[in-house]
């Protein structure tokens, strides 16, 4: 088995249909609770906000039920909510975006990540969508 090398653990990442993204460090089955996983959002609405100029990212330690508003991305086209793909609690966030907002386009994934949330419950995870879901929604 190969592993991206920046990465020392296999990568799963799901997606909602509002096109935030969450990368987990194990397979969604194997998750235990507490798991902290990366949020963000996809290259997909990165390309449709166009260029990002503002993040206002949440504040570590604050809780979020799935669903609510845990951030908020400015761009020149428009602004947008991102909400939270699980419940749980910001455990870190991406201060490289007060600086370089532009991150979110460049690399939404890797470098352009919103907040690390440690998962309350791993079981909201079964309601997003996979890679292969992910791709008929935006194709449709």
């Amino acid at each position: 088995m190969f592993f991206l090398l920046s990465h020392p653990f296999p990568i799963a990442r799901l997606y909602t249909v509002d096109h935030e993204f969450i990368s987990l460090p194990s397979e969604p089955s194997s998750l235990a609770k507490d798991a902290i996983a990366t949020i963000g959002i996809t290259p997909y609405a990165a390309k449709a906000l166009g260029d990002v100029v503002f993040v206002e990212s949440p504040t570590v330690s604050s809780s979020f039920q799935k669903g609510d508003t845990v951030a908020a991305v400015e761009s020149v086209k428009a602004a947008s909510d991102i909400l939270a793909p699980v419940s749980g609690e910001i455990v870190e966030v991406n201060e490289k975006l007060e600086e370089k907002p532009g991150l979110v386009n460049e690399d939404p994934f890797e470098k352009g990540w919103i907040a690390k949330i440690k998962i309350s419950d791993p079981s909201e995870l079964s309601q997003l969508l996979d890679e292969a879901a992910y791709a008929k929604h935006t194709s449709e």
